[in-house]
C-alpha cells in the first residue's frame, strides 16, 4: 500500500519546485553515470538503511538523481545537526578573506570579558585554526546546550593538551567560531552569510538556532533544504566559485577540506582519515560534512560528484559504505548511451519513496467505545498527564495529550500521512516546541493501536503503541533515533469516570 506520494524526478524535463535558483538537471547517462547502477543504489538505500529521508546526486554540477521519502519533501528544510559546522567554517573562511580576523588570532583575546581569572598557558595558546580543526586541546567537551553554552563556559573548561596536537570532536569549539564571526563582524553567522553565501547560491529561508546570548549555535541548529546542502558541496567542489563569481578562495577550500589533524589510524573507517576545517576526510579521496543521524554533504573531487543526504538513521557508516560500493562503480569517464527505460525506472523508484507507515486496520471493534475517553497517568518523568484517542473521521484519528499542563493535538491518517503542527520532543538537543508534523496510524489488533508521528524537518519519528485493557490505556513509546535512550518506560493510564 502506498501511504504517501511525491512527484517523480524527470531528470531532463523538470526540476524540483523550490525557491531560489535551482541546480541544473540532466539524465544520468549524459553525465557518464548508469541509471541501472543508480537504481541499485537507491534500492539499497531504501531497503538496507532504516530512516532515509532524501538523497540528491550531482555529476558535473547537474542533478542526476533526487528523491524524498514521503512525508519528507523537496521544499522543506531539514535539521542538519553537525553538518551545520561546515557552514560555520565557510563563514570563517569568508571573514578571514575580508580581513576581519586571522586563523592565528588568539581565541582568548577575542573575548577578554569572558576570560578566566587565571587562564592556563594552553588557553592562552589556543588559536582560531585550533577551533576549526577540533584541536582546541580539550579532553572532554564543554557544555553544548543552547541554554548554557557561551564563550565564558568554553574558556573556563580545562585544556590539558597543547592546542593543535590532540583531536577532540568538540561542538562547543564550532560555537566559538560562530561567536568570533559575530564579535568581529557585528552580525550573527546567519546574517553574515546571507549576502555572501546564501543569496548567491539561492539558499532561501534558512533557520539557525541561537544560544541564550543571541549567538548562532554554529556546531548545530541550522536548517536548510537538501538541494541547499548539495549547493554547498558543489561550491567546494568548484573550489569556491559559483556561476563565475568567487565566493571562497581556492586556498581556503584546499585548507578546509585537507587533513589538518590526525583523528585515527583505521584505514577502513571514514572517521579516521583526518579532519580539516569542519570537514571530515573520507576514503576514496572524498571529504564530507556530516551531522547526527545521517545528514551528509559528500564531495568526490576525483569523480566530480556531490551527494546530499538527510536521514534519521542509527548506523551512519552504512550509507557511506553503500556510496563506495554502489555509486563509485556507476561513474564513468565519458557520457554513456541514452537509456530511457532505465532512466524511467529510476525516476519511478525515486518518485515512490516513502517512510514505513503504521500497519493495521483503520477501525477496531472498540474504536467507538474508547473514542474521546480520557486516560489519566500518575506522575512520571515524561510529565504526561492524560491522553485521549478520538476517531475524528473515516480513516482518521486525533490524539489529544496533556503534557506538563499543556494541551496538545496530533492528527493521524490511515493509508496516508495526515499533516499538522505541534510540539515534538526527542530528548537532549532535540526538543522542538512547534514543528510541522505528519502522522499515520493502524490498529494492530482489536485492542492495540499504533500511531507514528514524524517531525518532517527533523530526523525524528516517534511511535506510540496504546493497548486498551479494561479501564486502562497502556502506553509504550519509542523514537527512531535519539541522543539517549530510544525506548521510554511503559506508562499506564486510568480512564476518567
Amino acid at each position: 500500500m502506498k501511504h504517501f506520494r511525491i512527484l517523480p524526478a524527470l531528470f531532463s524535463l523538470v526540476s524540483v519546485v523550490c525557491a531560489g535558483e535551482p541546480l541544473a538537471r540532466s539524465e544520468p547517462e549524459a553525465e557518464g553515470v548508469s541509471s541501472v547502477e543508480l537504481l541499485r543504489l537507491v534500492e539499497a538505500l531504501d531497503t538496507e538503511v532504516e530512516g532515509m529521508h532524501s538523497v540528491m546526486i550531482l555529476r558535473h554540477g547537474k542533478v542526476i538523481a533526487e528523491g524524498w521519502w514521503g512525508p519528507y519533501a523537496a521544499d522543506r528544510n531539514h535539521v542538519l545537526y553537525s553538518l551545520s559546522k561546515s557552514f560555520t567554517s565557510t563563514a570563517v573562511g569568508i571573514a578571514v578573506a575580508e580581513g576581519r580576523f586571522s586563523l592565528d588570532d588568539s581565541v582568548l583575546e577575542c573575548f577578554p570579558e569572558d576570560a578566566p581569572a587565571e587562564p592556563s598557558a594552553n588557553v592562552k595558546a589556543m588559536r582560531v585554526r585550533d577551533l576549526l580543526m577540533m584541536g582546541a586541546g580539550h579532553e572532554t567537551e564543554s557544555p553544548t546546550a543552547k541554554e548554557t553554552m557561551s564563550p565564558g563556559t568554553f574558556l573556563a573548561h580545562p585544556v590539558p593538551f597543547a592546542p593543535g596536537t590532540h583531536f577532540r570532536y568538540n561542538t562547543a569549539a564550532t560555537f566559538m567560531c560562530s561567536a568570533i564571526v559575530q564579535k568581529r563582524t557585528g552580525r550573527t553567522v546567519l546574517e553574515y552569510l546571507k549576502p555572501r553565501l546564501l543569496e548567491p547560491l539561492g539558499i532561501e529561508n534558512p533557520v539557525w538556532d541561537s544560544n541564550f546570548q543571541g549567538i548562532n549555535l554554529g556546531g548545530y541548529g541550522l536548517r536548510v533544504r537538501t538541494e541547499d546542502i548539495a549547493k554547498l558541496g558543489q561550491l567546494y567542489l568548484r573550489r569556491g566559485e559559483w556561476n563565475g563569481k568567487r565566493i571562497l578562495s581556492p586556498e581556503w577550500v584546499e585548507m578546509a577540506t585537507s587533513k589538518q589533524i590526525d583523528n585515527g589510524s583505521d584505514p577502513n573507517s571514514d572517521w579516521n582519515q583526518g579532519y580539516g576545517f569542519q570537514f571530515w576526510r573520507c576514503r576514496h579521496g572524498a571529504y564530507r560534512g556530516d551531522g547526527a543521524f545521517g545528514q551528509y554533504c559528500v564531495v568526490l573531487p576525483e569523480k566530480d560528484v556531490v551527494v546530499a543526504i538527510t536521514s534519521g538513521m542509527g548506523n551512519m557508516g552504512a550509507v557511506l559504505n553503500l556510496l563506495w560500493d554502489k555509486l563509485l562503480p556507476a561513474i564513468k569517464l565519458e557520457a554513456l548511451p541514452s537509456d530511457p527505460a532505465a532512466a524511467m525506472a529510476l525516476g519511478d523508484k525515486l518518485g515512490g519513496l516513502e517512510l514505513r507507515a503504521a500497519e493495521g486496520l483503520a477501525v477496531s471493534p472498540i474504536t467507538q467505545r474508547i473514542s474521546g475517553k480520557i486516560f489519566r497517568f500518575p506522575e512520571n518523568p515524561r510529565r504526561l498527564e492524560a491522553i485521549s484517542v478520538v476517531a475524528a473521521a473515516e480513516n482518521s484519528l486525533t490524539l489529544l495529550a496533556r503534557v506538563d499542563g499543556e494541551e496538545m493535538r496530533f492528527r493521524f491518517g490511515h493509508g496516508e500521512w495526515a499533516l499538522g503542527r505541534g510540539p515534538f520532543g526527542a530528548g537532549n538537543l532535540a526538543e522542538f516546541p512547534d514543528e510541522p508534523l505528519a502522522g499515520t496510524y493502524g490498529w494492530k489488533s482489536e485492542d492495540t493501536c499504533e500511531l507514528r508521528l514524524c517531525a518532517v524537518e527533523t530526523p525524528f519519528v516517534a511511535t506510540w503503541r496504546v493497548r486498551f485493557e479494561g479501564g486502562s490505556a497502556i502506553l509504550d513509546a519509542e523514537v527512531n533515533v535519539a541522543f539517549g535512550p530510544t525506548k521510554m518506560p511503559t506508562l499506564t493510564g486510568t480512564a476518567k469516570e
